[in-house]
Protein backbone atom coordinates (compact mmCIF):
# COMPACT_ATOMS: atom_id res chain seq x y z
CA UNK A 1 0.00 0.00 0.00
CA UNK A 2 1.15 3.37 -1.26
CA UNK A 3 1.74 5.62 2.40
CA UNK A 4 -0.14 8.74 2.47
CA UNK A 5 2.36 10.26 4.51
CA UNK A 6 5.56 11.83 3.21
CA UNK A 7 8.72 10.41 4.70
CA UNK A 8 11.76 12.55 6.11
CA UNK A 9 15.21 12.25 3.89
CA UNK A 10 17.02 10.28 6.75
CA UNK A 11 13.60 7.99 7.23
CA UNK A 12 13.60 7.32 3.43
CA UNK A 13 17.05 5.78 3.54
CA UNK A 14 16.74 3.79 6.42
CA UNK A 15 13.78 2.26 4.36
CA UNK A 16 15.53 1.40 1.51
CA UNK A 17 18.86 0.04 3.07
CA UNK A 18 16.90 -1.87 5.12
CA UNK A 19 15.66 -3.83 2.48
CA UNK A 20 18.73 -3.68 0.42
CA UNK A 21 20.26 -7.22 0.17
CA UNK A 22 23.98 -8.00 0.24
CA UNK A 23 24.66 -10.12 -3.37
CA UNK A 24 26.03 -13.36 -3.48
CA UNK A 25 30.09 -13.71 -3.92
CA UNK A 26 31.86 -15.09 -6.84
CA UNK A 27 35.08 -15.52 -7.80
CA UNK A 28 37.12 -13.42 -10.02
CA UNK A 29 41.14 -12.76 -11.04
CA UNK A 30 42.67 -10.49 -8.81
CA UNK A 31 44.53 -8.51 -11.26
CA UNK A 32 39.98 -8.06 -12.44
CA UNK A 33 38.70 -6.84 -9.25
CA UNK A 34 40.03 -3.16 -8.95
CA UNK A 35 36.69 -1.36 -7.26
CA UNK A 36 35.25 -4.70 -6.19
CA UNK A 37 34.84 -5.28 -2.52
CA UNK A 38 36.03 -8.46 -1.04
CA UNK A 39 33.45 -11.46 0.53
CA UNK A 40 35.87 -12.97 2.59
CA UNK A 41 39.24 -12.65 4.35
CA UNK A 42 42.38 -13.11 2.59
CA UNK A 43 45.43 -14.61 4.29
CA UNK A 44 48.76 -14.76 3.41
CA UNK A 45 50.66 -17.94 2.02
CA UNK A 46 53.68 -16.74 2.97
CA UNK A 47 56.22 -14.69 4.86
CA UNK A 48 57.02 -10.81 3.22
CA UNK A 49 59.67 -10.24 2.98
CA UNK A 50 60.35 -14.10 2.81
CA UNK A 51 63.95 -13.49 4.70
CA UNK A 52 66.12 -11.01 5.82
CA UNK A 53 67.02 -8.60 2.83
CA UNK A 54 68.65 -5.30 2.43
CA UNK A 55 66.99 -2.05 2.24
CA UNK A 56 69.52 -0.20 0.27
CA UNK A 57 73.03 -0.47 -1.26
CA UNK A 58 75.55 -1.25 0.64
CA UNK A 59 77.84 -3.84 2.72
CA UNK A 60 77.00 -6.64 5.13
CA UNK A 61 78.57 -6.71 7.98
CA UNK A 62 78.95 -8.00 11.54
CA UNK A 63 78.82 -5.77 13.81
CA UNK A 64 81.33 -7.03 16.43
CA UNK A 65 83.53 -7.18 13.11
CA UNK A 66 83.34 -3.27 12.82
CA UNK A 67 84.02 -2.68 16.68
CA UNK A 68 87.37 -5.22 16.21
CA UNK A 69 88.48 -4.06 13.27
CA UNK A 70 88.04 -0.41 13.97
CA UNK A 71 85.67 -0.26 10.85
CA UNK A 72 88.23 -1.74 8.53
CA UNK A 73 87.31 -4.60 6.72
CA UNK A 74 87.96 -7.04 3.84
CA UNK A 75 85.08 -7.26 0.79
CA UNK A 76 84.63 -11.24 0.86
CA UNK A 77 82.11 -11.40 -1.87
CA UNK A 78 78.25 -10.02 -3.20
CA UNK A 79 74.95 -10.48 -2.37
CA UNK A 80 72.53 -9.61 -5.29
CA UNK A 81 68.26 -9.23 -5.61
CA UNK A 82 67.40 -13.25 -6.76
CA UNK A 83 70.79 -14.71 -5.25
CA UNK A 84 70.49 -17.68 -2.44
CA UNK A 85 69.37 -16.72 0.53
CA UNK A 86 71.83 -19.23 1.86
CA UNK A 87 75.36 -17.79 1.61
CA UNK A 88 77.29 -17.19 4.43
CA UNK A 89 79.25 -14.12 5.43
CA UNK A 90 83.21 -15.15 6.66
CA UNK A 91 83.94 -13.89 9.90
CA UNK A 92 85.68 -10.93 9.80
CA UNK A 93 85.08 -9.61 6.51
CA UNK A 94 82.20 -7.52 4.83
CA UNK A 95 79.80 -8.46 1.67
CA UNK A 96 78.61 -6.30 -0.67
CA UNK A 97 75.00 -6.34 -1.05
CA UNK A 98 71.98 -4.48 -3.17
CA UNK A 99 69.16 -3.25 -2.31
CA UNK A 100 66.38 -6.17 -1.75
CA UNK A 101 69.15 -9.15 -1.90
CA UNK A 102 69.31 -11.63 0.56
CA UNK A 103 70.97 -11.14 4.25
CA UNK A 104 73.93 -13.50 4.50
CA UNK A 105 73.96 -15.60 7.41
CA UNK A 106 75.89 -14.00 10.09
CA UNK A 107 75.65 -10.34 8.93
CA UNK A 108 73.54 -8.70 11.43
CA UNK A 109 74.47 -4.50 9.99
CA UNK A 110 74.17 -3.08 6.17
CA UNK A 111 76.32 -0.25 6.28
CA UNK A 112 75.28 2.38 3.01
CA UNK A 113 77.63 2.33 -0.09
CA UNK A 114 77.96 5.79 0.63
CA UNK A 115 79.17 5.65 4.27
CA UNK A 116 82.40 3.26 2.91
CA UNK A 117 85.14 3.87 0.43
CA UNK A 118 86.51 0.24 -0.79
CA UNK A 119 89.82 0.56 -1.74
CA UNK A 120 92.20 -2.94 -2.97
CA UNK A 121 89.70 -5.15 -1.77
CA UNK A 122 88.71 -3.34 1.69
CA UNK A 123 86.27 -1.09 2.43
CA UNK A 124 86.69 1.62 5.47
CA UNK A 125 83.71 2.65 7.30
CA UNK A 126 83.68 6.77 6.75
CA UNK A 127 80.06 6.91 9.54
CA UNK A 128 78.97 5.47 11.66
CA UNK A 129 76.51 2.90 11.81
CA UNK A 130 74.27 1.20 14.29
CA UNK A 131 74.17 -2.06 15.13
CA UNK A 132 70.77 -3.57 12.93
CA UNK A 133 70.53 -0.74 10.19
CA UNK A 134 69.03 -1.07 6.79
CA UNK A 135 67.49 -4.52 7.37
CA UNK A 136 64.33 -5.56 6.67
CA UNK A 137 63.59 -8.50 8.32
CA UNK A 138 61.42 -11.42 7.34
CA UNK A 139 57.88 -11.17 7.54
CA UNK A 140 57.99 -7.88 9.24
CA UNK A 141 55.60 -6.69 6.29
CA UNK A 142 53.22 -10.04 5.89
CA UNK A 143 53.19 -13.09 8.27
CA UNK A 144 52.38 -16.19 7.14
CA UNK A 145 48.96 -16.95 8.01
CA UNK A 146 48.00 -13.62 8.81
CA UNK A 147 44.90 -11.98 7.26
CA UNK A 148 46.41 -9.32 5.21
CA UNK A 149 42.84 -7.96 3.94
CA UNK A 150 39.55 -8.62 5.53
CA UNK A 151 36.20 -9.43 4.38
CA UNK A 152 34.38 -5.94 2.92
CA UNK A 153 37.50 -4.69 2.15
CA UNK A 154 37.07 -2.72 -0.88
CA UNK A 155 40.36 -3.24 -3.58
CA UNK A 156 41.91 0.05 -4.36
CA UNK A 157 45.68 -0.54 -6.21
CA UNK A 158 47.12 -1.10 -3.17
CA UNK A 159 45.01 -4.00 -2.06
CA UNK A 160 45.77 -5.42 -5.48
CA UNK A 161 49.24 -5.32 -4.66
CA UNK A 162 49.26 -6.63 -1.96
CA UNK A 163 47.31 -9.56 -3.28
CA UNK A 164 50.47 -10.28 -5.48
CA UNK A 165 53.10 -10.15 -2.95
CA UNK A 166 51.22 -12.60 -1.00
CA UNK A 167 51.00 -14.47 -4.38
CA UNK A 168 47.38 -14.69 -4.15
CA UNK A 169 45.92 -14.97 -7.62
CA UNK A 170 42.10 -15.39 -7.44
CA UNK A 171 39.82 -13.34 -4.57
CA UNK A 172 35.87 -14.09 -3.47
CA UNK A 173 34.08 -10.84 -4.31
CA UNK A 174 30.57 -9.82 -4.24
CA UNK A 175 28.78 -9.79 -7.09
CA UNK A 176 27.66 -6.41 -9.03
CA UNK A 177 24.24 -6.20 -9.48
CA UNK A 178 22.32 -5.57 -12.69
CA UNK A 179 20.39 -2.61 -12.99
CA UNK A 180 17.40 -2.08 -15.64
CA UNK A 181 16.75 1.83 -16.13
CA UNK A 182 13.33 2.50 -17.91
CA UNK A 183 12.55 6.33 -18.51
CA UNK A 184 9.03 7.20 -19.31
CA UNK A 185 7.09 9.37 -21.51
CA UNK A 186 5.66 9.70 -24.95
CA UNK A 187 7.99 12.95 -25.42
CA UNK A 188 11.12 11.65 -25.06
CA UNK A 189 13.48 10.67 -28.03
CA UNK A 190 17.28 8.95 -28.03
CA UNK A 191 19.92 11.42 -28.30
CA UNK A 192 20.62 11.98 -32.25
CA UNK A 193 16.85 11.34 -33.06
CA UNK A 194 15.38 14.06 -35.70
CA UNK A 195 12.76 15.72 -33.25
CA UNK A 196 9.35 15.68 -33.80
CA UNK A 197 7.34 18.87 -31.97
CA UNK A 198 6.08 17.50 -29.34
CA UNK A 199 9.35 15.59 -29.08
CA UNK A 200 12.42 16.24 -26.16
CA UNK A 201 15.92 14.03 -26.23
CA UNK A 202 16.14 11.57 -23.26
CA UNK A 203 18.76 12.99 -21.19
CA UNK A 204 17.83 11.34 -17.69
CA UNK A 205 18.76 7.45 -19.77
CA UNK A 206 22.33 8.59 -20.22
CA UNK A 207 23.00 10.57 -16.42
CA UNK A 208 21.56 7.86 -15.02
CA UNK A 209 23.25 4.93 -16.64
CA UNK A 210 26.35 6.75 -16.10
CA UNK A 211 25.85 7.32 -12.37
CA UNK A 212 24.66 2.96 -12.31
CA UNK A 213 28.20 2.38 -13.93
CA UNK A 214 29.91 4.76 -11.55
CA UNK A 215 29.10 2.74 -8.39
CA UNK A 216 30.76 -0.31 -10.24
CA UNK A 217 26.91 -1.83 -10.84
CA UNK A 218 25.92 -3.41 -14.52
CA UNK A 219 23.20 -0.90 -15.88
CA UNK A 220 20.85 -1.71 -19.09
CA UNK A 221 19.11 0.67 -20.58
CA UNK A 222 16.05 0.02 -21.91
CA UNK A 223 13.39 1.50 -24.41
CA UNK A 224 11.56 4.42 -23.41
CA UNK A 225 8.01 3.35 -22.40
CA UNK A 226 4.87 5.63 -22.94
CA UNK A 227 2.23 6.81 -20.66
CA UNK A 228 -0.07 3.90 -20.96
CA UNK A 229 -1.04 1.42 -18.51
CA UNK A 230 -0.48 -1.43 -20.66
CA UNK A 231 2.63 -0.96 -21.80
CA UNK A 232 4.00 0.44 -19.18
CA UNK A 233 3.08 -2.90 -17.43
CA UNK A 234 5.06 -5.22 -20.03
CA UNK A 235 8.22 -2.29 -20.03
CA UNK A 236 8.16 -2.30 -16.17
CA UNK A 237 7.94 -6.65 -16.21
CA UNK A 238 10.80 -6.31 -18.36
CA UNK A 239 12.89 -4.16 -16.21
CA UNK A 240 12.29 -6.26 -12.89
CA UNK A 241 14.01 -9.03 -14.92
CA UNK A 242 17.18 -7.06 -13.05
CA UNK A 243 18.47 -7.04 -9.61
CA UNK A 244 17.26 -3.51 -9.60
CA UNK A 245 14.72 -1.81 -11.68
CA UNK A 246 14.71 2.47 -12.01
CA UNK A 247 11.53 3.85 -13.47
CA UNK A 248 12.46 7.55 -14.53
CA UNK A 249 9.49 9.81 -14.28
CA UNK A 250 5.50 8.61 -13.64
CA UNK A 251 5.99 8.72 -10.39
CA UNK A 252 4.00 11.92 -9.34
CA UNK A 253 0.49 13.34 -9.19
CA UNK A 254 -0.16 13.62 -12.87
CA UNK A 255 -3.02 11.67 -15.30
CA UNK A 256 -0.42 10.23 -17.21
CA UNK A 257 1.41 9.13 -14.21
CA UNK A 258 0.66 5.57 -14.26
CA UNK A 259 4.17 3.95 -12.81
CA UNK A 260 2.66 3.68 -9.01
CA UNK A 261 -0.34 2.29 -9.96
CA UNK A 262 1.13 -0.24 -11.72
CA UNK A 263 3.24 -1.89 -9.45
CA UNK A 264 0.61 -3.48 -7.53
CA UNK A 265 -0.38 -5.51 -10.56
CA UNK A 266 3.39 -7.02 -10.88
CA UNK A 267 3.57 -7.71 -7.20
CA UNK A 268 5.11 -4.93 -5.51
CA UNK A 269 5.12 -3.68 -2.12
CA UNK A 270 5.26 0.16 -2.54
CA UNK A 271 7.38 1.31 0.90
CA UNK A 272 7.08 4.56 0.50
CA UNK A 273 5.66 7.25 -2.07
CA UNK A 274 7.13 11.08 -1.83
CA UNK A 275 10.34 12.23 0.79
CA UNK A 276 10.03 15.30 2.33
CA UNK A 277 13.18 16.96 0.30
CA UNK A 278 13.59 19.24 -2.94
CA UNK A 279 13.97 18.53 -5.46
CA UNK A 280 13.54 14.51 -5.95
CA UNK A 281 9.89 14.93 -3.73
CA UNK A 282 8.18 12.40 -6.05
CA UNK A 283 10.65 9.95 -4.94
CA UNK A 284 9.49 5.99 -4.78
CA UNK A 285 10.41 3.02 -3.39
CA UNK A 286 9.12 -0.79 -3.54
CA UNK A 287 9.96 -4.27 -3.17
CA UNK A 288 8.72 -7.61 -4.97
CA UNK A 289 9.53 -10.64 -2.91
CA UNK A 290 10.58 -13.62 -4.35
CA UNK A 291 8.10 -15.90 -5.94
CA UNK A 292 9.55 -18.89 -6.22
CA UNK A 293 12.88 -20.69 -5.46
CA UNK A 294 16.08 -19.31 -6.79
CA UNK A 295 14.36 -15.86 -7.30
CA UNK A 296 15.70 -13.01 -5.39
CA UNK A 297 13.45 -10.13 -4.34
CA UNK A 298 13.95 -6.94 -6.86
CA UNK A 299 13.98 -3.94 -5.76
CA UNK A 300 12.55 -1.11 -7.39
CA UNK A 301 13.15 2.74 -7.44
CA UNK A 302 10.63 5.54 -9.11
CA UNK A 303 12.76 8.31 -9.66
CA UNK A 304 11.32 12.30 -10.44
CA UNK A 305 11.10 12.50 -14.22
CA UNK A 306 12.90 15.88 -14.03
CA UNK A 307 16.80 15.81 -14.78
CA UNK A 308 18.15 17.84 -11.58
CA UNK A 309 15.22 15.45 -9.15
CA UNK A 310 15.83 12.25 -11.02
CA UNK A 311 19.84 12.79 -10.33
CA UNK A 312 19.59 13.83 -6.72
CA UNK A 313 17.22 10.76 -5.85
CA UNK A 314 19.63 8.59 -7.22
CA UNK A 315 22.22 10.03 -5.06
CA UNK A 316 20.23 9.80 -1.90
CA UNK A 317 18.85 6.43 -2.07
CA UNK A 318 19.83 4.30 -5.31
CA UNK A 319 23.86 5.01 -4.98
CA UNK A 320 23.59 3.91 -1.67
CA UNK A 321 21.86 0.60 -2.04
CA UNK A 322 23.53 -0.29 -5.20
CA UNK A 323 26.83 -0.36 -2.86
CA UNK A 324 25.35 -2.02 0.04
CA UNK A 325 24.48 -5.09 -2.43
CA UNK A 326 28.18 -5.11 -3.37
CA UNK A 327 29.32 -5.29 -0.02
CA UNK A 328 30.54 -1.83 0.74
CA UNK A 329 29.91 -0.67 4.51
CA UNK A 330 28.52 2.72 3.25
CA UNK A 331 27.38 4.03 0.31
CA UNK A 332 26.20 7.54 1.80
CA UNK A 333 27.77 10.77 0.27
CA UNK A 334 30.11 11.92 2.56
CA UNK A 335 28.76 15.09 4.62
CA UNK A 336 31.12 18.33 5.38
CA UNK A 337 30.32 21.70 7.10
CA UNK A 338 30.73 24.66 5.10
CA UNK A 339 30.88 27.90 5.52
CA UNK A 340 28.35 30.26 3.37
CA UNK A 341 30.61 32.53 0.89
CA UNK A 342 27.48 34.89 0.31
CA UNK A 343 23.89 35.39 1.18
CA UNK A 344 21.10 33.52 -0.46
CA UNK A 345 17.40 32.90 0.46
CA UNK A 346 15.31 29.45 1.01
CA UNK A 347 12.33 28.58 0.28
CA UNK A 348 11.26 26.86 4.02
CA UNK A 349 8.86 23.87 3.57
CA UNK A 350 10.84 20.94 3.14
CA UNK A 351 14.84 20.47 3.14
CA UNK A 352 16.43 21.84 0.29
CA UNK A 353 19.28 19.89 -0.90
CA UNK A 354 20.04 22.95 -3.22
CA UNK A 355 23.22 22.60 -6.14
CA UNK A 356 26.33 24.16 -5.21
CA UNK A 357 30.18 24.57 -5.21
CA UNK A 358 32.46 23.79 -2.27
CA UNK A 359 36.28 25.03 -2.38
CA UNK A 360 39.02 24.43 0.35
CA UNK A 361 40.07 28.04 1.49
CA UNK A 362 41.87 28.91 4.30
CA UNK A 363 41.25 25.71 6.15
CA UNK A 364 37.90 25.55 6.03
CA UNK A 365 35.19 24.89 3.47
CA UNK A 366 33.40 27.37 1.53
CA UNK A 367 29.92 27.19 0.03
CA UNK A 368 27.74 29.24 -2.56
CA UNK A 369 24.92 27.99 -4.49
CA UNK A 370 24.82 27.14 -8.27
CA UNK A 371 23.24 29.56 -10.33
CA UNK A 372 19.58 28.49 -11.15
CA UNK A 373 18.19 25.87 -8.63
CA UNK A 374 15.47 24.88 -11.09
CA UNK A 375 14.60 21.15 -11.16
CA UNK A 376 14.89 21.00 -14.84
CA UNK A 377 18.08 23.06 -15.30
CA UNK A 378 20.63 19.74 -15.86
CA UNK A 379 23.34 22.69 -16.12
CA UNK A 380 23.20 23.00 -12.32
CA UNK A 381 24.27 19.84 -11.80
CA UNK A 382 27.06 20.32 -14.10
CA UNK A 383 28.68 23.19 -12.40
CA UNK A 384 28.03 21.54 -8.77
CA UNK A 385 30.61 19.29 -6.61
CA UNK A 386 27.81 19.13 -3.71
CA UNK A 387 24.62 19.17 -2.63
CA UNK A 388 24.25 21.93 0.07
CA UNK A 389 21.23 20.63 2.85
CA UNK A 390 19.62 23.44 3.72
CA UNK A 391 17.25 23.54 6.79
CA UNK A 392 13.33 22.97 6.08
CA UNK A 393 12.35 25.80 8.90
CA UNK A 394 14.80 29.07 7.64
CA UNK A 395 14.29 30.98 4.96
CA UNK A 396 17.87 32.85 4.39
CA UNK A 397 21.29 32.22 4.57
CA UNK A 398 24.24 34.68 4.67
CA UNK A 399 28.24 35.11 4.76
CA UNK A 400 29.82 32.93 7.60
CA UNK A 401 26.84 30.95 8.14
CA UNK A 402 27.48 27.11 8.56
CA UNK A 403 25.71 24.46 6.22
CA UNK A 404 26.01 21.07 5.99
CA UNK A 405 26.58 19.97 2.66
CA UNK A 406 26.98 16.18 0.78
CA UNK A 407 30.36 15.97 -1.81
CA UNK A 408 29.43 14.75 -4.78
CA UNK A 409 31.21 11.93 -6.21
CA UNK A 410 34.50 13.03 -8.36
CA UNK A 411 33.86 16.52 -6.98
CA UNK A 412 36.95 19.04 -7.91
CA UNK A 413 38.08 21.41 -5.05
CA UNK A 414 40.61 24.07 -5.52
CA UNK A 415 42.19 24.96 -2.98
Amino acid sequence: MIEKEMVSLDEACRIVLDHTPLLASEPLPATAALGRVLATDVTALRDHPPWDNSAMDGYAVRWQDVLDHRHQLPVSGESRAGGSPEQSLTAGTAMAIMTGAPLPNGADTVVRVEHCREDHGSISIQAAATQGANIRRRGEDIRLGATILPARQRLRPAELGLLATANQTQVEVYRRPTVSILATGNELAPPGSVLAPHQIIDANSSSITALVAETGAEAQCLPPAIDEAQALFHSIKQALEADVALVVGGVSLGKYDLAKDVLPELGCQIKFWRVAMRPGHPALFALRPARHDGERTKLLFGLPGNPVSCMVAFYQFVRPALLQMMGHRNGQLPRIQAICAEDFSNHPGRLHLARAIVNYQDGQYRLRLADNQGSGVLTSMHQANALAMLDAERDSYHVGDRVTAQLLPSGFFTP
